[in-house]
């Protein structure tokens, strides 16, 4: 698994605003046909979710039109994008769980773009550096979506793990 911190607002009157006063739901998670859990982010992006249980359930039922996706990666400064809870029919309805894992795999692939030229923070493991180029450690094929837990309000945060064998 990437060790991630949990996301935490800065600040006590936002962490209780924004996390102790809100009913935070359980994590979702991405199981597959074959019992194994997790789908890999380019299978995801790429809509190769065949086998990915429950793959037309709807999420985010009666949410706003968005989410914010974090990433605590380990030697990088926290990230966040937003993700739309809502699909493109008319009257628009929420996201199916295969578009939700689609919309994380775009995010975490924008992440490591952003941050490939970056340096890592003092005193990071090189292990986690991310990047396209033959000297990072992760690139974004190598990740798999585990599972996505509400860490705050509009906040979501992704589980990752690096595919074994890397």
């Amino acid at each position: 698994m990437v060790p991630q911190q949990m996301y935490r607002p800065h600040t006590n009157s936002d962490r209780r605003r924004y996390v102790e006063d809100v009913k935070l739901e359980g994590p979702m998670y991405f199981y597959m046909d074959h019992g194994v859990c997790g789908i890999s982010l380019s299978d995801a992006l790429h809509c190769r979710v065949r086998k990915l249980r429950g793959r037309d359930e709807t999420v985010f039922e009666g949410r706003g039109p968005s989410v914010s996706i974090r990433l605590e990666w380990p030697g990088y400064r926290q990230w966040s994008r937003q993700i739309p809870t809502k699909d493109f029919r008319s009257p628009p309805g929420p996201i199916t769980r295969a578009k939700l894992a689609k919309n994380v795999a775009k995010c975490v692939k924008r992440f490591i773009e952003d941050r490939q030229n970056e340096t890592l923070e003092d005193e990071a493991d090189e292990r986690w550096r991310v990047g396209n180029a033959p000297t990072s450690r992760i690139k974004f094929e190598d990740l798999v979506l585990v599972s996505i837990h509400h860490v705050s309000m509009g906040s979501w945060q992704p589980q990752l793990r690096v595919k074994r064998g890397h």
